[in-house]
């Protein structure tokens, strides 16, 4: 599962950090009472999500720091289902960062690391770092998951899509190391793009490249076929629907001979009833927010969760 979880911030200043406006004498008026709400709104969608078997995955952005992570985990409506999670420490100006929850059960943890964004060119530029995070499952199969929050397209999208094919091509470069060590890489590779499934940063992502003995090394990008089909993607930007939020997955994934691969035409955008509000604005409906403009409704976030089905099969010894 990936979920854009939209400003989960405590109540505490972090120093060095644009979180004013999240504070309890700030502009919004941040208190425990709406943050624990917004806590529990969101264990809530995290359950609802796996239905009777909440996600052995989830990856998050927009989340402030390593509190929130202990208190999503720890003290909110989720604490039954013993999440452990990894987070990264980002230079972006507000202090949000992206993270992995995970289930030890599930996902043996080995190791992580981040992959640190930078923008030569425009050296003061700060954005959220790439989380990688490598662990076995249940097939005996070395799982690598990346978890992203490209830049913004703050400025417009001819000005700010460089950054975007920037970071993409540092998370490119470090797919393409794992197939380089891994006989059979098994990546999976989900976020916040901030661009569509066809834009340019999502296509050099895609484009089917070979190693030194010729064979490919390619991401497949589960979200390509819902951009075109579905009415529905998982954030609205005034009438239109985008599909920001997407999952890329490595040839290997993509076999269903292997004991480990995705379930076909599983990519599916969460659409639960209770994560809608009437969009009386633009028509039909919109996410329910935790604010709406200065508005404080109570919601969950301003984009919907994305989920996928990965299957295992396991031999018995």
């Amino acid at each position: 599962m990936f979920y854009n979880v939209e400003n989960l911030f405590d109540t505490l200043d972090e120093e060095h950090k644009s979180d004013n406006e999240f504070l309890p004498d700030g502009a919004r008026r941040w208190n425990n009472s709406k943050y624990y709400s917004k806590l529990n709104n969101l264990a809530k969608v995290i359950t609802s999500v796996g239905e009777w078997d909440t996600p052995a995955l989830i990856g998050l952005c927009e989340v402030e720091n390593d509190r929130t992570m202990q208190d999503l985990t720890k003290h909110s409506l989720l604490k039954q289902m013993k999440y452990q999670y990894l987070i990264t420490e980002s230079p972006d100006v507000r202090g949000i960062d992206v993270a992995l929850l995970y289930q030890r059960d599930r996902f043996k943890y080995l190791y992580h690391n981040e992959i640190v964004v930078t923008f030569p060119e425009r050296p003061r530029s700060k954005t959220r770092n790439i989380l990688h995070a490598t662990g076995i499952v249940s097939t005996g199969d070395t799982l690598d998951v990346f978890v992203c929050h490209f830049p913004s397209r703050r400025g417009g999208q001819t000005q700010s899509e460089p950054n975007r094919l920037r970071v993409a091509s540092l998370l490119r470069a470090a797919t393409d190391s794992l197939h380089a060590v891994r006989k059979h890489a098994h990546i999976l590779v989900m976020g916040d793009f901030n661009d569509e499934p066809s834009d340019k940063s999502m296509q050099s992502l895609t484009r089917l490249r070979t190693n030194k003995a010729g064979e490919p090394l390619h991401l497949h990008n589960l979200w390509l076929p819902l951009e075109r089909t579905s009415k529905i993607g998982s954030y609205k930007f005034g009438k239109q629907w985008n599909f920001l939020d997407q999952m890329f997955v490595s040839d290997k994934l993509m076999n269903q001979t292997h004991p480990l691969h995705v379930k076909p035409q599983s990519a599916t955008i969460f659409q639960a009833d209770f994560l809608f509000t009437e969009d009386k604005t633009h028509g039909g409906v919109r996410p329910k927010k935790t604010f709406h403009g200065r508005k404080y409704e109570a919601g969950y976030s301003d984009h919907l969760p994305i989920f996928v089905d990965l299957e295992l099969k396991i031999t018995k010894k």
